[in-house]
């Protein structure tokens, strides 16, 4: 059963114009939906997928692989692909890997990476990660989410993430660095210099390797991980936008 509010959503405009939103690891697409109304305000037409194993349970992640996840992302490209003519994408923290990464393999108008983790943060303990053939069913648990004023389904994310998925997210780092050389898409790299998940050096690590002849990199002083929902999301919002748009 899929958490209430953690549904995958299409909102449909005139034009030609179509953008892709992918969420994070152990996310849901709730907590795009205020970044998704707001570029459908602009005359987007906007899908948000919901990638496989998340927004259920744990034991549903626990059961897909990076591979999954990135099927989950053409499927939503190709959904697209019937109402639009020109295709971009958006993706947040493990999103923007995938981004990056359909990028390096089909033809997109633009691409937008958010806090995209190219370097984990120390504070995550990947150093004591164990092999991934001991990981089994263990999880490491997480904090409440408890953030005013957003969607339905924000706050219920997953309150633990399994090891073996963890592993699948640092594989899914791996084969992003490999690819960047890939992109050629007009590209903006937004990250916050607070970020605690997410290495705020990312940001120029991606800037630096992908081959896009037009790309912008936009730091945030003093904003965390979460761009799209926490304060200051509105100019996040207004950046996002105006690159979609050709600005």
């Amino acid at each position: 059963m899929i958490i209430q509010g953690a549904e995958s959503f299409l909102l449909r405009a005139d034009g030609d114009r179509g953008v892709l939103l992918i969420h994070g690891f152990t996310g849901n697409p709730a907590e795009l939906r205020l970044l998704g109304e707001y570029l459908h305000s602009t005359g987007l037409t906007v899908l948000c997928v919901r990638l496989a194993g998340h927004g259920t349970t744990v034991s549903d992640l626990m059961r897909t692989t990076r591979e999954d996840w990135f099927y989950s992302v053409l499927d939503g490209i190709s959904i697209l692909r019937g109402l639009c003519k020109k295709i971009s994408i958006v993706g947040h923290s493990m999103g923007g890997l995938l981004a990056l990464k359909a990028a390096s393999t089909v033809e997109l108008d633009r691409l937008v990476s958010m806090s995209t983790p190219i370097f984990v943060d120390e504070s995550m303990n990947l150093s004591q990660l164990p092999p991934r053939g001991e990981c089994g069913t263990l999880v490491v648990h997480k904090p409440r989410r408890n953030l005013k004023d957003v969607p339905t389904g924000v706050n219920d994310v997953y309150r633990s993430m399994p090891l073996s998925s963890v592993h699948e997210l640092v594989s899914m780092i791996d084969d992003t660095k490999k690819v960047l050389s890939r992109v050629t898409a007009p590209i903006l790299v937004m990250h916050g210099t607070a970020d605690h998940t997410a290495r705020v050096e990312s940001a120029q690590y991606i800037f630096d390797r992908v081959s896009s002849t037009e790309k912008k990199i936009f730091l945030f002083e003093d904003m965390g991980h979460l761009l799209p929902l926490k304060e200051g999301r509105e100019k996040v919002f207004e950046l996002t936008s105006t690159f979609l748009l050709g600005g």
